[in-house]
């Protein structure tokens, strides 16, 4: 499995078939794999095959792909683990519950090869951790899409305290063929570091709530209008190198000693767990939803989706080096 394969004949699994496994059985079909989708829960099982044509169909409209029909032969949905034993790969994205992923991770190395990589969408549950629970463990390591998977660029591999290098660089690579701008982290740690990283400005933003010291609504325009006007065409540490480097030694020795370092749940937070508010979800989150404005806020989320996943290829890393050195040759 390396970067001349042929997707089309490498099966890969998916297990778990909600929102998520849903939209990476969409991004694998799409990169040209054969699908064995496993849903351990029957209702997901039933609305799967909807749920994944609605999200191709999302992908039709955006010009990702010419069709949709194709992808039908392409994918096949069963409660039946052992239409996993072709698959060289398979990626569990059950509910973020120990007993659950452990009992999965069995059914899973009963139905594949030993050589089978076996990864997790987990976001939150310690590869090493998981790793325990899988038979031939230095074949598993951690897959983490994000939402909606069919349309990011975005994936982060890590390996666990068993995890054989070998396995990693396989799906690192493999991963430049879904369409993505993967990292690799070699090193497990809690949360990994897409999480941490939004983790650490959630803690800060419930602190400034508060503390009275700003609305949701300022915290998000500060979101939207800065970091957000930027963060597509070059990370963090690319901005400091735009902004200049100079004052970043002053700056962090004056701001770094004011961030909160709580340890808690904040209570804002508590009260929507309290209240099993699920956002647009449901129409009750942190911001007000009038019924059907949660809808609306997903469909205007799918068609930004679709007009950043353009842009962020416009602006990718190697065409802007492309676009500097035409111009040099120009001049």
């Amino acid at each position: 499995m390396n970067e001349q394969s042929n997707v089309a004949g490498i099966p890969v699994g998916v297990v778990g078939l909600g929102l998520m496994g849903s939209s990476i059985v969409a991004a694998l079909l799409i990169a040209g794999h054969p699908v064995k989708a496993i849903s351990p829960i029957t209702p997901d099982a039933q609305n799967a095959y909807e749920r994944i044509f609605t999200q191709l169909n999302y992908c039709l409209e955006a010009g990702l792909i010419d069709s949709v029909e194709k992808f039908r032969s392409m994918l096949h949905i069963s409660e039946d683990y052992a239409t996993l034993a072709p698959c060289e790969v398979v990626i569990e994205c059950v509910i973020e519950k120990l007993e659950i992923k452990s009992e999965v991770y069995k059914k899973i190395t009963s139905a594949v090869s030993p050589s089978c990589i076996i990864g997790s969408n987990t976001s939150a549950i310690p590869i090493s951790d998981l790793q325990t629970y899988v038979a031939n463990p230095e074949r598993f390591l951690g897959i983490h899409w994000a939402e909606p998977a069919f349309m990011t660029r975005f994936l982060e591999i890590t390996c666990g305290n068993q995890t054989t290098a070998t396995y990693a660089d396989r799906i690192f690579s493999l991963a430049h063929r879904w369409g993505k701008e993967p990292t690799l982290l070699k090193k497990d740690i809690r949360g990994f570091i897409t999480n941490r990283l939004m983790y650490s400005v959630y803690r800060e933003i419930f602190h400034q709530i508060e503390s009275g010291n700003a609305t949701r609504e300022d915290v998000d325009k500060a979101f939207r209008y800065d970091a957000g006007s930027w963060m597509t065409l070059m990370g963090l540490f690319r901005r400091m190198d735009y902004t200049g480097l100079k004052d970043y030694g002053t700056i962090l020795n004056n701001i770094f000693p004011q961030l909160s370092n709580t340890e808690t749940v904040p209570p804002i937070m508590q009260k929507m767990v309290t209240d099993a508010a699920r956002g647009v979800h449901n129409d009750k989150g942190l911001y007000p939803y009038e019924p059907g404005e949660g809808k609306q806020w997903d469909e205007a989320f799918t068609r930004f989706n679709q007009e950043i996943h353009q842009l962020a290829a416009n602006y990718s890393e190697e065409n802007v080096k492309n676009q500097l050195n035409h111009t040099k040759a120009k001049s």
